[in-house]
């Protein structure tokens, strides 16, 4: 199968889109199908990643204004040119927003299927951004994915979200993790005395740090007693957290193994926003073993099971966020069976087990058209 990969972002992008676009055109090639990227181009001294599976076309770009980590395709005749050359059987959409839908409007010219996959909360975005804008933005998104033969929604949130709003032909596709990198015999005693000199129980969290992602409200959780908060991530809001969460740790980005040895040499993982499509964080925290508190909205419904696995609080409550790590914090029993429970969660939801369904989900696009031209 001859597939084009239209993303929003890749590597060296660190984010979700990023990540799962990568795992996919890894899977796609290891399975003996033909993947090509089409991503804007990263900011100049950036260099494109090396260990890419497949080739990938970049097209000119500028950086998003007031969040300048954040890549805008410009318009390129790349794009449909890349479909024509790679003669391609299905053109895959990761979180269509800019050069999505170019690729969705060259798709559709060329009678070309095109899987879209939900992957960014724009109308919570639009809210947190500008105050307003959420009827619009549920208006883009119909139009981009109404347009799609097939829309994936990562989480039953997300699915439920888009059919209420009126996209339709929307399937499951939930996200795979790395359970190999991300377990809990990375758990480094040094690195833990580096952090908490005084044999503080860590709380981290791991993520972009936008306004959206809301890591203030771990400040309550800095208050503690015998508690240090470790925050790995950078992005716009870093400045003002570092006046926001007194005595925490700001690490900045880590990548693979790197970031796999600090999540497992965290007690708790705590997620704070609350506009998650799907939440690969947690899952990483989870198959580090740790118990996770998180917002009980969104992505993280399907992966936390509540007095199982982690604590869900209500969404945007510091206090509840706060109380939570506090019961966490006072019972290593609870921390111990959440995090192992965790773990066996997560398990079978590797890159692999998720690349395959997502096969099937092409397979099951070009067949239908087969099936449309037939008739």
């Amino acid at each position: 199968m001859r597939v084009v990969i239209v993303t929003e972002s890749f590597p060296p992008d660190v984010n979700g889109v990023a990540h799962c676009a990568l795992q996919t055109a890894r899977h796609l090639a290891a399975r003996g199908h033909a993947p090509v990227v089409v991503a804007p181009a990263p900011a100049p001294g950036h260099q494109p990643d090396s260990c890419a599976p497949c080739p990938v076309v970049h097209v000119p770009s500028l950086p998003l204004p007031g969040y300048p980590q954040v890549r805008v395709a410009l318009p390129s005749r790349r794009l449909a040119a890349t479909l024509v050359e790679h003669r391609a059987d299905v053109v895959h959409l990761a979180s269509p927003f800019v050069l999505g839908v170019r690729g969705m409007a060259a798709a559709a010219r060329l009678g070309i299927p095109a899987v879209a996959v939900y992957q960014t909360d724009l109308a919570g975005y639009a809210r947190t951004y500008m105050g307003a804008g959420e009827a619009a933005a549920w208006r883009r998104i119909r139009s981009v994915h109404g347009a799609a033969d097939l829309t994936l929604a990562p989480s039953s949130a997300a699915l439920r979200d888009l059919e209420t709003h009126g996209v339709p032909r929307v399937e499951l596709w939930p996200r795979g993790v790395d359970t190999e990198r991300f377990r809990p015999d990375r758990r480094d005693e040094a690195l833990r005395r580096e952090l908490a000199p005084n044999g503080e129980l860590i709380v981290g969290y791991v993520g972009r740090l936008a306004p959206e992602k809301q890591v203030e409200l771990l400040a309550g959780v800095c208050g503690l007693e015998g508690v240090r908060v470790v925050i790995v991530g950078d992005g716009p809001s870093r400045p003002g957290l570092e006046q926001a969460l007194p005595g925490a740790v700001l690490l900045g980005r880590r990548t693979g193994d790197d970031l796999a040895r600090l999540f497992a040499s965290f007690d708790v993982f705590a997620h704070t926003g609350p506009f998650e499509t799907f939440c690969q964080t947690v899952q990483e925290a989870m198959a580090s073993g740790l118990p996770v508190v998180a917002p009980a909205t969104g992505g993280p419904l399907d992966l936390v099971a509540h007095g199982h696995t982690g604590l869900l609080v209500p969404p945007c409550d510091a206090t509840a966020v706060r109380d939570a790590v506090r019961s966490l914090a006072a019972d290593p029993g609870l921390r111990a069976a959440f995090g192992a429970a965790g773990r066996v969660t997560v398990e079978g939801r590797t890159w692999a087990a998720v690349g395959d369904r997502l096969i099937g989900h092409y397979t099951k696009v070009l067949t239908g058209r087969r099936t449309a031209v037939a008739a």
